[in-house]
């Protein structure tokens, strides 16, 4: 079965390669209008989130009509990044903007400083990789986590590293990861929007406390790297920016930040672009799990 996967996952992404983009989004907005449809599981998923941190707001029909739209932008997400992993940086351009992109550069020639950027599952995600074409002079690495089928997750880490970016599987490359941020100008940048588990912190998120990393002020202060949010928003079928916030501090007066500041604040810059364009982010995923016990980060 899993030699079929492969082999239906390979063909699907050489059709995908073959296309314009614009035929691509389309694409994967019919797969992802398909998947709504035929779903139930993550529909309902869907619907229940935007109704707990919308539904004051938006009708029940309002929301339905938001979570079809999220799944077909998710479904192009997916089809859009197959296609830009192989797209070469000179039409990355002309499909990419990154704004705020002078905030990440180094101070001075001997600012040999790594940076520290908090990331989400918004709009396509994988282009975060892309953006080193913006942002220069640093070697742009990223976590993810393998998929159960070695070969699938094979062919997909292929995929992302077309990019330049380096790729940690998070739950067994902890010690090379944190080597890499002894290096000079590493950028790092950390997916964090998703539940952490019995390891994250209670922090509120659209009202409710909900189990999140304190990975990002957790390595900035050891590391003593600036930490950034950064955000993917989808501005036309095919087209994306990404825009970076000002810089979180990490100390005040001297003395480092409590982890849970630094990761609500995070949070905040989060809830605030998921208010800016709702469908632009991942609302199939269960974030408000219950939490039974917390592991404290706090430093």
């Amino acid at each position: 079965m899993e030699w079929i996967l492969y082999q239906f996952a390979r063909g699907l992404m050489a059709i995908i390669r073959s296309m314009p983009l614009t035929w691509a989004a389309r694409l994967g907005r019919a797969i992802g209008g398909l998947v709504y449809a035929l779903d139930k599981r993550h529909r309902r998923a869907a619907i229940e989130n935007l109704t707990d941190c919308f539904g004051k707001d938006k009708t029940a029909q309002e929301i339905r009509r938001l979570a079809r739209e999220n799944f077909k932008r998710i479904g192009e997400n997916f089809t859009c990044a197959v296609k830009t992993s192989s797209m070469p940086a000179s039409e990355i351009r002309k499909i990419l903007e990154v704004k705020g992109a002078e905030k990440l550069a180094p101070r001075n020639e001997s600012d040999q400083q790594g940076r520290l950027i908090a990331i989400g599952h918004f709009g396509n995600f994988e282009l975060y990789a892309r953006a080193n074409q913006f942002v220069t002079g640093y070697q742009f690495a990223t976590t993810f986590r393998a998929l159960r089928q070695k070969s699938l997750s094979q062919l997909l880490l292929q995929m992302r590293q077309q990019s330049g970016c380096l790729y940690f599987e998070r739950r067994t490359d902890e010690a090379i990861l944190r080597h890499a941020l002894t290096q000079n100008r590493t950028m790092l940048g950390l997916l964090v929007d998703q539940h952490a588990g019995l390891r994250g912190l209670p922090i509120p998120f659209f009202g409710r406390e909900c189990s999140t990393s304190a990975a990002p002020a957790i390595y900035a202060k050891r590391y003593h790297c600036p930490l950034h949010v950064a955000i993917c928003y989808r501005v036309a079928l095919g087209r994306w920016v990404i825009e970076v916030g000002d810089e979180i501090p990490t100390m005040i007066d001297g003395h480092p930040r409590l982890s849970e500041d630094i990761t609500l604040e995070i949070n905040q810059q989060y809830e605030k672009a998921i208010r800016r364009d709702p469908a632009n982010w991942f609302w199939v995923h269960r974030r408000w799990k219950a939490i039974t016990r917390q592991s404290r980060h706090s430093e």
